[in-house]
């Protein structure tokens, strides 16, 4: 059985000081472009709305908002005229005119949805059949053709409280066929990484496979390399409610481990439409209650002497439905944990987090990436991207807004870059 054992924690006992960029991005075109910003938030609580689905209106453009809510969405002044779309779980979908959204501290409001559940014919026995139905439907759910992808990917190590490391970087995806067995590929468009190495004197913990981990948490793709849900005697399924997502109906199916595994399974809930059967968003943890089990899923290297024990994992991947397709839109990873020596007064914590939104996709002229272009499984993306200098080093690409503790970070890794 394959689970998520590609993300992979690399824990180095000797620190490299010696830092080599390396530029491997294309300049952005300049373009003329406004920008949608501003903050989603609940309409009855004012609470902000994290991880909302923001997009142009017709078309595939889009992003997400950050866990404060905060967003900003860049489009083309030929198209200032249009709309965007906001939408978010359990809320009624938002229009907002273009025109009237631009400028400073605006806030975009969103309803709850209150829950009718029309008539049907046929509900399932059981949740597990339902379940099976919708894999059924996969190739008439989502696409058998290739797409390219673009997305904006970011990755983020906290040592205790503190950040040391941030890298961010749009990406070319390859998003293969969901019917056939071609694998998804990345490269690299443009990014940017900090460090704080002096935060990190005694371990340095780096992430491999960046945005090509993000991409195996797409469970409907890779349903042997994500949840196993290609076995599905591997969990004990239960119906928990409904819930509305982009105003249509869904089933909230949760699931849980059924059986003594050798590499441990998972806990959480498939999001599965009504309508159509088509699984819309999952979210999952690993069962961590075998620690030694639970590590070697994601230590690669590690010092003798070292514990490593994971505290929390939390896995978010979400779809939208474009022309009746349903295609890949964000995917969320964080996990905790704490390094601890045998026999030695040291005791640490860390927090990665790992984050990827589709930012805009296209059916024509997709093409695999030529082999040096590729950025592959075994590599970190830290060490191939120039560090942070260039405040408008994105220019005309969407990108996910960093939370306020970031931008701090940030400074902090550009005034010590400048000294």
């Amino acid at each position: 059985m394959k689970t998520l054992n590609r993300l992979f924690i690399t824990v180095l006992s000797i620190i490299v000081l010696m830092l080599v960029s390396f530029e491997i991005y294309a300049q952005a075109q300049v373009s003329n472009f406004v920008t949608v910003s501003g903050i989603v938030k609940d309409a009855k609580s004012h609470e902000p709305i994290a991880f909302a689905s923001i997009s142009l209106t017709g078309t595939d453009i889009g992003t997400v908002s950050n866990s404060d809510g905060e967003f900003s969405l860049k489009v083309g002044t030929a198209q200032s005229d249009g709309s965007i779309e906001i939408s978010h779980l359990s809320y009624v979908s938002g229009k907002f005119g273009i025109s009237a959204s631009t400028g400073e501290n605006k806030v975009f409001y969103l309803d709850p949805h209150v829950f009718m559940l029309k008539e049907i014919s046929i509900i399932p026995d059981d949740p597990r059949s339902i379940v099976m139905m919708a894999l059924g439907k996969i190739s008439k759910n989502y696409s058998d053709n290739p797409n390219m992808m673009t997305g904006f990917y970011r990755e983020t190590i906290r040592q205790k409280k503190d950040y040391v490391s941030i890298s961010e970087a749009l990406v070319d995806i390859y998003k293969a066929p969901y019917t056939g067995y071609q694998n998804d590929q990345v490269r690299i468009i443009k990014g940017r990484n900090g460090s704080n190495v002096k935060k990190a004197d005694t371990l340095m913990v780096q992430l491999q496979g960046g945005p090509n981990v993000a991409l195996l948490i797409d469970i409907v793709k890779n349903l042997d390399l994500s949840i196993s849900l290609n076995n599905l005697d591997n969990y004990a399924f239960e119906l928990t409610t409904f819930v509305n997502i982009d105003d249509k109906p869904n089933y909230v199916i949760s699931f849980r481990p059924n059986i003594l595994s050798p590499e441990p399974l998972y806990y959480g809930k498939l999001f599965i439409s009504r309508d159509n059967l088509a699984i819309t968003r999952a979210e999952f943890s690993l069962d961590l209650q075998d620690e030694e089990k639970a590590a070697r899923q994601f230590v690669q290297k590690k010092p003798t002497g070292l514990v490593f024990q994971p505290t929390s994992t939390s896995y978010l991947v979400t779809f939208n439905e474009s022309g009746g397709k349903y295609y890949l839109n964000y995917v969320r990873i964080e996990l905790k944990f704490v390094c601890d020596w045998k026999k030695r007064w040291f005791k640490n914590t860390y927090n990665i987090v790992s984050e990827v939104a589709i930012t805009d996709r296209r059916e024509e002229n997709a093409v695999k990436f030529p082999n040096q272009d590729l950025f592959r499984s075994n590599m970190i993306l830290a060490d191939k991207i120039q560090s942070f200098t260039d405040n408008d080093f994105w220019g005309d690409y969407n990108i996910i807004e960093p939370e306020q503790s970031i931008q701090n970070a940030v400074k902090k890794f550009t005034k010590g870059l400048k000294k």
